[in-house]
């Protein structure tokens, strides 16, 4: 298969899910290496293709139709299971996480959490990796993006996360 093909492989995949397709399953379906499809996914991106890299693969930016809400948010690395469960919990999707570094302006990591299954899965690669969250950049601060069903479910994600102290509040 050319690397044209390929591409265009990588691209069909990709249109053809909802959920993230990861590199090493992408390298596997089509023969080659994980690191041909690290760069025929950048290649892709640099024209124009808008694929997001999640921490459980690659998948296309998604058009919703749910609210999209921000929540600031304040707490240690013990507290980030507690944060994203109360999201996930009341129906919301953590889209992303960001933080405002000091040299690069705001920095995001898309996440695409939906259930606890997730949470504990992006968990388990924390403390698989020597690399550390995002939020330990600026002492426990960030922001999440939050697809919401419904105002009523960020409204509870809200509550929840103020009760226990993770919502930042002026």
């Amino acid at each position: 298969m050319q690397s044209d093909e390929r591409r265009a492989a990588v691209r069909r995949i990709l249109e053809q899910t909802d959920q993230p397709v990861s590199a090493s399953a992408l390298a596997a379906q089509l023969g080659v290496s994980r690191q041909v499809i690290v760069g025929d996914v950048a290649l892709l991106r640099a024209g124009g293709l808008d694929v997001s890299a999640t921490p459980r693969g690659y998948m296309m930016k998604q058009v919703t139709t749910s609210l999209l809400h921000q929540v600031a948010c304040r707490h240690d690395a013990a507290g980030m299971r507690t944060e994203l469960n109360v999201m996930v919990d009341h129906g919301c999707t953590v889209l992303d996480v960001v933080v405002e570094h000091p040299i690069y302006g705001q920095l995001t990591g898309p996440l695409q959490m939906s259930s606890r299954y997730d949470v504990e899965e992006f968990l388990r690669r924390c403390d698989r990796s020597d690399a550390k969250p995002l939020s330990d950049l600026t002492e426990g601060i960030h922001l999440h993006t939050l697809a919401c069903p419904d105002e009523a479910a960020f409204q509870r994600v809200l509550a929840a996360l103020g009760k226990l102290g993770i919502l930042l509040q002026d």
